[in-house]
C-alpha cells in the first residue's frame, strides 16, 4: 500500500512504522522529512514528478511512502468499546477517511466495516484522515447482521441512522451503543436496518433532503457523545 502527503507521512514516520521504500520527487526539500527518513535508513528513490504521478495520481505534494496493507482488528478486540461506529458499505474513500478523522478527534476507537461491498483502507483514507487512523480500531467482518446480532447479546443498542426515524437529539445514547451508518446512495441495508434499536435523523429544513455521509456522522457521534 502507499502513503502519501506531508502530514500523513510525518505521522507516519514519527511513530516509527514499518516502511518499505520511499518515493520522492527529485527537488524535494522538506529536511524534517528528509533526516528522518535518513535516520532511519529508509531506502530512498528519487524521481521526476511525473514518475511519481505513475505511482500516486492524488496530491501526493513530492513524497509517497510504501507501507505494510492496513492490519484489520478482529470483532473481540474491539467489542468492550463504550461506542462502536458500524459503516453499511461506505464506498467513497474519503468519506471513510473523514469518519475516522471524526472518530479519534470525538474519542471513539472503534469502527467496523464490512468485508465485501465496502472501500478498505486505502492511500486516499490515510491521506484524509490524516495520521489519525493509527488511533483507530478497525475492524473488517463477514456480516454485518450477524455482528450486530453478537453485539447485542453483548448489551449493545444499535443505532441506525436514516431520513425516517426519531429526531437524533431525541434519542437516548447512554450505555453501550452501536452507531450505523448507511451507505451514500441507499442508506443502511434492509436487514441492517430491521436490526436497530432505534432510527436517528437529523431534520431537514432546506430544500437539501440528506447530508454527506461523514457530516451526518459527526453530527450524531458528538450528539451521542455530549449526552454521556
Amino acid at each position: 500500500m502507499y502513503i502519501y502527503g506531508k502530514n500523513v507521512v510525518k505521522e507516519y514516520l514519527s511513530q516509527k512504522n514499518q516502511i518499505k521504500k520511499a518515493y520522492i520527487y527529485n527537488k524535494f526539500n522538506d529536511n524534517e522529512i528528509l533526516n528522518k527518513l535518513k535516520s532511519q535508513n529508509i531506502n530512498i528513490n528519487y524521481l521526476e514528478k511525473y514518475d511519481l504521478n505513475k505511482i500516486e495520481s492524488g496530491n501526493h505534494q513530492g513524497i509517497i511512502l510504501e507501507v505494510d496493507d492496513y492490519s484489520y482488528e478482529s470483532l473481540d478486540e474491539i467489542e468492550n468499546e463504550e461506542i462502536i461506529v458500524i459503516l453499511d458499505h461506505i464506498e467513497d474513500p474519503h468519506n471513510f477517511g473523514a469518519i475516522i478523522r471524526t472518530c479519534e478527534a470525538a474519542g471513539i476507537k472503534s469502527i467496523i466495516i464490512p468485508k465485501d461491498r465496502s472501500v478498505k483502507v486505502n492511500s486516499t483514507v490515510m491521506k484524509v484522515s490524516v495520521g489519525t487512523i493509527k488511533n483507530v480500531n478497525i475492524a473488517m467482518v463477514n456480516n454485518l447482521v450477524n455482528t450486530i446480532k453478537e453485539l447485542k447479546q453483548k448489551g449493545y443498542w444499535i443505532i441506525g441512522t436514516d431520513m425516517q426515524g426519531t429526531d437524533y437529539k431525541q434519542i437516548d445514547y447512554t450505555g453501550k451503543i452501536v452507531l450505523v451508518v448507511g451507505n451514500e446512495g441507499t442508506g443502511m441495508s434492509r436487514l441492517v436496518k430491521e436490526n436497530c434499536d432505534f432510527i436517528a435523523t437529523i431534520p431537514m429544513k432546506g430544500k437539501v433532503n440528506s447530508l454527506n455521509a461523514s457530516v451526518a456522522t459527526a453530527l450524531v457521534i458528538y450528539e451521542a457523545v455530549r449526552n454521556r
